[in-house]
């Protein structure tokens, strides 16, 4: 079975930062895209950021120039470096990555982590 772990969630004021982490571990032959989802109260998940396992990367409009993703193939880690953090980010985040395991690619979630900003 494949798990994704994620932390770095927290309370931050609006204008600064936090580093988001996920880990993907289990039986794993191939992770393809990794990324960042998030979903505010009252609101349909979001993509927030992808990359792909060269290191490609994707960004939503709303998040470009303040966010930043980056993953580590050999760790199959994926990160998102959050800053100039805006009320309007407030959300649970989500890790996720498509894993190729023994048979087909399967998509995987993390268990989601908490980010407020507020002053």
């Amino acid at each position: 079975q494949v798990q994704l772990v994620e932390s770095g969630g927290g309370l931050v004021q609006p204008g600064g930062s936090l580093r988001l982490s996920c880990a993907a571990s289990g039986s794993i032959f191939h992770i393809y895209t990794m990324g960042w989802y998030r979903q505010a109260p009252g609101k349909q998940r979001e993509l927030v950021a992808t990359v792909t396992s060269s290191h490609n990367t994707n960004y939503a409009d709303s998040v470009k120039g303040r966010f930043t993703i980056s993953r580590d193939n050999a760790k199959s880690t994926v990160n998102l470096q959050m800053n100039s953090l805006k009320p309007e980010d407030t959300a649970v985040y989500y890790c996720t990555a498509r894993i190729l395991q023994p048979g087909v690619p399967v998509d995987y979630w993390g268990q989601g982590t908490q980010v407020t900003v507020s002053s």
